[in-house]
């Protein structure tokens, strides 16, 4: 009878050290441009298997600051693309992510990254008048111009931003994508949204929180 209770005992403890020692990841994460969701449940298993993160990049903010990768490390980031002479689906998107920013403004560990698919026209004075014209006081929510080259190339093949369909085009093709892009703090992409929806900034803000969980 005592050696049965300290067998049920001793299981019990294994088990409850083992649940413990393993880490509970609850989002998942993509690794090609068609955002197929991967699950896991061990951060060695995530190691093994993602090897996409965002790639190195250098722009200008809208206080013609230059701004780089440092910027995200051990950060959590969302990304979108915007043009501000756009009239159809950008305005909606800033008002939708300044719901996110407004919600999660004490979070310093949160970072917003805009960045404009006509940087020829989109100077940092003009980024700048966007932004006050949106009412965006986060000092973490940054408006990027820079090389249209090097723009479309990080949104197409770092953050998969129009998916598989986007993911070969070059800059001669125009970027245009209501996509929201949430990055965590190892730079692997965690979820995407609809920019256009307001419906989906309240899933965003829950996953953003998720994720200032994780370890």
């Amino acid at each position: 009878m005592y050696r049965i209770v300290f067998l049920l005992l001793s299981s019990f403890i294994v088990f409850s050290c083992s649940d413990n020692n393993e880490t509970s990841i609850e989002l998942p994460y993509y690794n090609e441009p068609d955002f197929t969701p991967l699950f896991f449940k061990k951060k060695s298993e995530v190691n093994q298997n993602i090897s996409h993160t965002i790639g190195d990049f250098s722009f200008l903010n809208q206080d013609s600051g230059f701004i780089n990768q440092k910027i995200i490390e051990g950060k959590i980031h969302i990304a979108n693309f915007i043009f501000t002479s756009c009239g159809s689906i950008c305005p909606t998107m800033t008002r939708n992510l300044k719901i996110v920013s407004d919600s999660l403004n004490n979070d310093t560990n949160l970072v917003f990254l805009s960045y404009t698919v006509t940087p020829w026209i989109d100077t940092p004075t003009i980024l700048k008048k966007y932004k006050e014209h949106n009412e965006i006081k986060n000092k973490n929510w940054h408006f990027l111009t820079g090389s249209k080259g090097d723009i479309y190339k990080l949104a197409r093949q770092s953050y998969f931003a129009e998916e598989d369909i986007g993911f070969s085009k070059d800059s001669t093709e125009f970027l245009h994508t209501e996509h929201f892009i949430l990055v965590d703090k190892t730079k692997r992409i965690r979820g995407i949204y609809n920019g256009t929806l307001t419906l989906e900034m309240q899933q965003l803000i829950e996953d953003v929180k998720t994720l200032e969980k994780e370890e």
